[in-house]
């Protein structure tokens, strides 16, 4: 594992669109507005300012189902991983954004700029991988994600992932735009809501043991 509160940019997939975009603007800013922009014209507004905030009422209900050795899988600025880190579980963020990441290390938590899909330390050995805050689109194959997922724990292990608020289940590449600058490359997305995460989590060979909402936020715990 990284030593707490080190971060590392050496080889490993990191996608042009995280490097400086409006998403690196947005958080050295420390606001929105930030959207994901389809090429239709369709937005989805981002939680910048949430996701700079310490973990909330919501985020302390996954914080709480968290075991053993965790990776936070697309871990933005941090937050979680440095609540888990202050907790004393050993914990891992991984994101494309050396920003993303230069903030995790800041707040106390330990960091690698580095893509989920890409070689990561620890494989087979985590206990708990978080998929939070839409991070089930990563990619923009929810079933690869989590069969990825399998590969990272260790048996017995458990993934807990944050779905939509709504029923949709959508796949399409999209942009970070923030209207003040060039938006970023486009990218892979997915965004699906609590029964199509229970489809996609079966066809992954996982089964959905929790499903809880905090404050509008809607999580599932998967087990295999």
């Amino acid at each position: 594992m990284t030593a707490p509160g080190r971060a590392t940019t050496r080889p490993g997939p990191r996608p042009a669109p995280w490097r400086d975009d409006p998403y690196a603007r947005a958080l050295r800013a420390e606001r929105g507005p930030l959207f994901l922009r389809r090429a239709d014209g369709w937005l989805l507004p981002l939680e910048v300012e949430r996701w700079l905030a310490d973990a909330d009422t919501a985020d302390e209900s996954v914080l709480t189902r968290c075991r053993g050795a965790v990776l936070d899988a697309g871990c933005g600025p941090g937050r979680l991983v440095a609540a888990l880190a202050a907790r004393g579980h050993r914990a891992l963020g991984v994101d494309v954004s050396p920003t993303a990441v230069t903030r995790t290390v800041r707040r106390g938590g330990t960091a690698l700029c580095r893509s989920v899909f890409g070689p990561l330390p620890g494989e087979g050995r985590w206990t708990t991988v978080l998929l939070i805050d839409g991070n089930i689109g990563i990619g923009g194959d929810p079933v690869a994600l989590l069969e990825r997922a399998d590969r990272l724990l260790a048996p017995g292990g458990r993934v807990i992932a944050e779905a939509a608020p709504v029923e949709v289940d959508e796949r399409y590449e999209v942009r970070l735009d923030d209207f003040r600058g060039t938006p970023g490359t486009p990218f892979p997305w997915a965004r699906v809501g609590p029964e199509a995460l229970h489809r996609y989590a079966a066809l992954a060979g996982w089964t959905a043991r929790h499903d809880w909402t905090v404050s509008g936020r809607t999580f599932t715990e998967l087990a295999r």
